[in-house]
């Protein structure tokens, strides 16, 4: 099965809020990037959940056949990389994401979805 760059950095991005990710976010890289369309980005306060969004995400994904690149990081690490191709997924301990400031640093990519504010728009 094919799934668009968009729908699955979607499907990521709801796996994490899903997961009580922080503050997810996708950024649409493709103006920016040649390596990539989407970042997806979360944060979570423990090395657990961290550890849990992306065992969650890659075992999701691997269900509709999407398996990634490479996973770097995933084992006790404050910084989980996951590179699906045209997504790459950050995971971070909250105060890791705040140090690296990817955000800061594209900041010129737009949010194109984050759940927590489509969540709180439906209620």
């Amino acid at each position: 099965m094919s799934i668009d760059s968009l729908t699955l950095a979607k499907k990521v991005a709801d796996i994490c809020y899903a997961k009580l990710g922080r503050d997810t976010i996708v950024l649409d890289m493709s103006p920016d990037s040649i390596l990539c369309d989407y970042f997806v980005l979360s944060d979570a306060p423990t090395r657990n959940q961290l550890r849990d969004m992306a065992t969650t995400i890659e075992d999701e994904l691997s269900k509709l056949g999407v398996e990634p690149k490479s996973i770097q990081g995933k084992n006790d690490n404050a910084w989980t990389l996951m590179d699906y191709g045209s997504v790459v997924v950050h995971l971070f301990i909250t105060n890791e994401r705040q140090f690296y400031n990817l955000e800061g640093m594209w900041k010129q990519a737009p949010i194109v979805y984050a759940p927590d504010a489509e969540q709180a728009q439906s209620h």
